[in-house]
């Protein structure tokens, strides 16, 4: 399954959440209708009327819709922005330092550099969970941008390397296939249907005091019993809320391993992982009170459930898909072991003598079709040439990326001009909106940089995504505005700039809105044609200086997105008019969105030859359309 049906899968769950949602919804209100209109019309004269009854019915009715959807919209809405991080710290998470001393932490940290810059998308900020001694991780955001991820202090003490990155590369495959962004959602909507098993149980202990002197007055129902079977109504909410994430979560599951098992290049690691939560005593489930909300989104059962209710498969289902000849046995056989000695994650990978060198690279695509399909979905490949990219990147860079006091002047860094007048201007212009001691840690950084390979600029600016988001919203702001003049300073704009310029702010104004930062419009391919055409005569140029070789990059890309039509090829663009194309190609869906990413790919391939410049730009239109691409190094 490629990239764009995994899509189509997540959309689809979502339409059947909301289905399941409305159907939830109107059984749980045709259940309290019989208490609530009961204790309603018992303080009306005698006798009722139909019409008296049926007025009573739709008023309680209505009400408890509005209040069923006002509680899901309220909670939707405040998870909206910074929902991951909310959502780990009501776990009680601690976010993991910019720059932490604890070598666990540290080895974390890594791996999801790795695997971010595997995946073309930005680093997200990171938490654990250092009172959870299970085995478990997840991943929670709207968009990539505002992803965060999440393991247990027992992912971090008994998992070595392998395991780790096979439990992170799950979670990753959540962020880039949109499954976060659902999972976020779900909570929300499942606050509104169980909400009645809370007032249920106000209802029940407030009126209990005042039973007997309601019998004495002769009142139909007292308070405390209309509070109880609205308590029980309310359990009704908790059964469909739990079949809900059941039945939107199980297979997810098996799709997020089968890419973590693509990613990461072989099975052990995740399966090492899986194997772990069997063997130990602590398992997967956490001691929370809050892990029914996020049990959805786990890497492992977070509590113990019956199988109508699972939101996971089977563990050893899940073992079996890579290991078929694995039985209840060998757990069983691992609990013994694993009882008299714990297992140690970083002893292990001593023992393997792992030494964070770099991955040996296997082949990379060789062609338009290996290099399209390989967009979106991470292969061995993807994570070798992220792996070495975050070895090549100089510890010294790299700790400016990770300081949040010195990832600004570090990105201005980045877009210094070489010639020493535009460089001044440049000075200037921080300086003006900085400040002195600012501006000239950009000169320092800038000079860091200059001898830095073209190809790990944008993997520097990756790594620099979370220090740069624990930044304020107005330094955020300013930055962005900064940077655009940086880049003006000598009156033109090269690919690298406009790239770094429009990742920047892309990925910022997400992480601040959890929202796109053009109103973007549905479109199909043939209402994009113009844009589309602009983009593929924009990355032809880019990568061929020849303009016949140009004019055949074009059409190649062209006979792709829009075959049977015959476009004339428009020379002289340049990366400027990108700014019209985002608005435009941001609103494509399905398989128009990847008809497009297919003639980007075979434009920027057609010669065979992917330069650092191509590959820049096809890093910004996948970062755009929220589609990962595998890295070139």
């Amino acid at each position: 399954m490629d990239f764009f049906e995994r899509q189509r899968k997540v959309r689809a769950a979502s339409k059947r959440m909301v289905f399941l949602f409305i159907l939830a919804v109107l059984g749980i209100t045709a259940v309290v209708d019989v208490p609530l209109v009961a204790f309603a019309t018992s303080a009306l004269p005698q006798p009722v009327t139909t019409e008296q009854l049926v007025l009573v019915t739709l008023a309680v009715s209505v009400f408890v819709l509005l209040m069923i959807g006002a509680v899901s919209v309220v909670q939707t809405l405040m998870l909206r922005h910074g929902g991951g991080i909310k959502v780990a710290e009501s776990l009680g998470g601690v976010r993991v330092p910019d720059m932490p001393d604890d070598p666990q932490l540290k080895r974390y940290r890594n791996v999801v550099e790795e695997i971010a810059i595997a995946a073309s998308t930005p680093v997200p900020v990171l938490y654990h969970l250092p009172n959870e001694p299970a085995i478990n991780a997840f991943a929670a955001g709207y968009t990539p941008a505002d992803a965060v991820v999440c393991v247990t202090q027992g992912t971090l003490d008994m998992l070595n390397r392998d395991e780790l990155q096979g439990v992170i590369a799950h979670e990753f495959s959540h962020i880039v296939n949109g499954d976060m962004r659902l999972s976020l959602k779900l909570i929300g909507v499942l606050a509104g249907i169980t909400v009645l098993a809370v007032i249920g149980r106000v209802l029940y202990y407030s009126g209990d005091g005042r039973s007997s002197r309601d019998r004495d007055r002769g009142n139909g129902i007292p308070l405390w019993l209309a509070g109880l079977v609205i308590m029980a109504a309310g359990w009704i909410g908790v059964f469909f809320g739990r079949l809900i994430k059941a039945a939107v979560s199980r297979q997810r599951e098996y799709l997020a391993d089968a890419s973590a098992v693509q990613y990461t290049r072989q099975a052990s690691g995740l399966t090492g992982a899986l194997k772990k939560i069997g063997g130990l005593e602590a398992g997967s489930q956490l001691n929370s009170a809050k892990v029914e909300n996020v049990s959805h989104m786990l890497f492992g059962a977070g509590m113990k459930l019956s199988s109508l209710y699972a939101t996971h498969p089977p563990l050893l289902d899940r073992i079996r898909v890579f290991e078929p000849d694995f039985a209840a046995g060998n757990l069983e056989a691992l609990r013994r072991r694993w009882s008299r000695q714990r297992p140690n994650g970083l002893a292990e990978d001593a023992q393997m003598n792992f030494a964070g060198g770099s991955v040996a690279p296997p082949p990379g695509p060789r062609s338009a079709g290996d290099y399209t399909a390989a967009v979106g979905n991470p292969t061995a490949a993807s994570y070798a040439a992220g792996a070495r990219m975050r070895d090549a990147i100089p510890q010294r860079i790299a700790h400016l990326a990770h300081n949040p006091d010195t990832v600004v002047p570090l990105i201005y860094g980045l877009v210094f001009d070489r010639k020493p007048d535009v460089r001044q201007a440049q000075y200037t212009v921080i300086a003006r909106h900085h400040g002195k001691p600012l501006a000239d840690e950009a000169w320092r950084c800038a000079g860091e940089l200059l001898n830095l390979d073209p190809q790990l600029r944008l993997p520097v600016a990756a790594i620099a995504f979370p220090a740069l988001r624990s930044r304020p919203a107005t330094e955020t702001r300013l930055m962005t505005s900064v940077l655009g003049e940086l880049i003006n300073a000598d009156g033109r704009v090269d690919v690298f700039e406009y790239c770094l310029g429009t990742l920047v702010f892309v990925h910022l104004h997400e992480a601040l809105t959890s929202g796109s930062p053009w109103q973007s419009r549905r479109q199909n391919l043939a209402g994009a044609q113009g844009a589309v055409c602009n983009l593929l005569a924009v990355l032809a140029q880019t990568g061929n200086s020849d303009p016949q070789a140009a004019a055949a990059a074009f059409q190649a890309g062209i006979a792709v997105a829009y075959p049977q039509q015959s476009i004339p090829f428009m020379p002289g663009l340049g990366v400027s008019v990108l700014e019209q194309v985002w608005p435009v190609i941001d609103g494509l869906e399905g398989n128009d969105k990847a008809a497009v990413v297919s003639a980007v790919v075979t434009t920027v391939m057609a010669d065979r030859v992917l330069t650092v410049e191509e590959s820049e730009l096809l890093r910004t239109v996948c970062g755009v359309l929220h589609c990962p691409v595998p890295p070139v190094f």
